[in-house]
């Protein structure tokens, strides 16, 4: 009976040592959710910078168009930068409908390139992109200084370049809007300056 009673109590103790070591670990991850910031559109600081006027641009488009790239304009403008040998970019293809589909009120979706306009038509055709501008241009990348794929700037209205960045998913592209609306440079300054403001409050 005693070899019973000592079991049982060294079990319920066990027990106890499981609960406290699983409140301890679901702390530990709440903290480190904290401090993970949401990852926004990686921001590099070549090219022209946020909150200046984006260069104009009219370029001819696939389809024979001739498309505008920044300047006035009725709604803001993403410029996504792609290639057809770009895994990730066809990756974000479906993404990038998604996306443009839900903002149309106020978003121009423009596809951007540049090389052998053979190649492109075969991947535009493809990847049945007909719902996008698509222009071919060495001298758009070069000033933006684009150096890797893929890569979106989002203009507004007025032609101001309001977010830029590397975009590997879903929640980089949309960063990107969420930078605008909110009016910040990017979703990172934005929490930097409520990490700011609360150590204001905290003083």
């Amino acid at each position: 009976m005693t070899s019973i009673t000592i079991s049982n109590a060294i079990l319920w103790v066990l027990m106890l040592g499981v609960i406290v070591a699983l409140w301890a670990l679901a702390r530990q991850v709440g903290i480190l959710y904290e401090r993970v910031a949401p990852m926004g559109a990686l921001i590099t600081d070549a090219g022209p910078k946020l909150g200046e006027a984006s260069p104009s641009f009219d370029l001819p488009s696939l389809d024979g168009r001739t498309i505008a790239i920044a300047g006035t304009r009725p709604k803001s403008q993403l410029v996504f930068f792609l290639s057809p040998t770009c895994p990730v970019c066809k990756k974000l293809l479906p993404i990038l409908r998604s996306a443009s589909q839900a903002e149309k009120s106020w978003l121009d979706v423009v596809l951007a390139s540049d090389g052998d306009s053979t190649q492109h038509l075969a991947f535009y055709r493809d990847q049945n992109l007909a719902q996008f501008p698509y222009v071919l241009s060495a001298d758009l990348g070069m000033t933006y200084r684009v150096s890797r794929l893929p890569y979106a700037v989002l203009l507004d209205e007025r032609g101001v370049i309001r977010a830029k960045g590397l975009i590997n998913n879903r929640e980089q592209l949309e960063s990107l809007f969420n930078a605008k609306e909110i009016g910040v440079a990017s979703v990172q300054d934005y929490l930097q300056r409520g990490a700011g403001s609360q150590t204001g409050e905290t003083a």
